[in-house]
This record gives C-alpha cells, structure tokens and sequence, in this order.
C-alpha cells in the first residue's frame, strides 16, 4: 500500500492495519518531514480521539487534514495507536493518490 502527494510517497508499507476499510500506516512507514499538527481533532465512539496532520510538499500549497491517527485510542482500538490514515483519493486523482498493492 503506498500513499502519494504531487507525485511524492507519503507512505508506503505492506503492514498496514485495516479498520473500517481505511488502512492505517506503521508511524516508521510514513514521510513525517512533510507532516505537520493540525488543531483538527474527531470523536469516534469506539476508537476515541483523532488528531490529524496537514501535508506540504515541494512548495506546493498545503493539504489540511490529509491524514489522522490515534494517539490515545480506547482499548478497543489498541492496535492502531498511532498508526496514520490518510484519506481515499480517486485513483485518477493526479495531486493524492492511494495505490494498493
């Protein structure tokens, strides 16, 4: 599984965890350089607290909340503390791409 931006990986690994179809990313798979803190945060009622992450790449304009992970995530959800999804893309779409296999 490998995800791009403006043509660049963000993440790539094949030990990626899936929950509710989006696949979570090992933190050491993932490009940090390009991932900044967003204030945005989500409630699930299962999984907990999402905090999410902008990307920037090359000077190109920045991606708000391009990706989310759980930093404290309910005992249900241990096994993808945090790990980061990124949001699905349209497979043509040439700016974010997730591409699978």
């Amino acid at each position: 599984m490998k995800v791009t931006l403006h043509g660049t990986i963000l993440a790539e690994s094949d030990k990626t965890v899936v929950v509710e179809g989006n696949h979570y990313f090992p933190p050491d798979a993932v490009k940090s350089a390009v991932l900044s803190g967003s204030s945005t945060h989500t409630t699930c009622g299962w999984k907990g607290v999402a905090s999410y992450y902008n990307a920037a790449i090359h000077g190109k304009p920045q991606v708000n909340d391009v990706a989310w992970y759980y930093p404290d995530p309910k005992a249900e959800a241990n096994q993808i503390k945090g790990y980061i999804a990124f949001y699905k893309a349209s497979e043509s779409d040439d700016l974010f791409r997730v591409i699978r296999g």
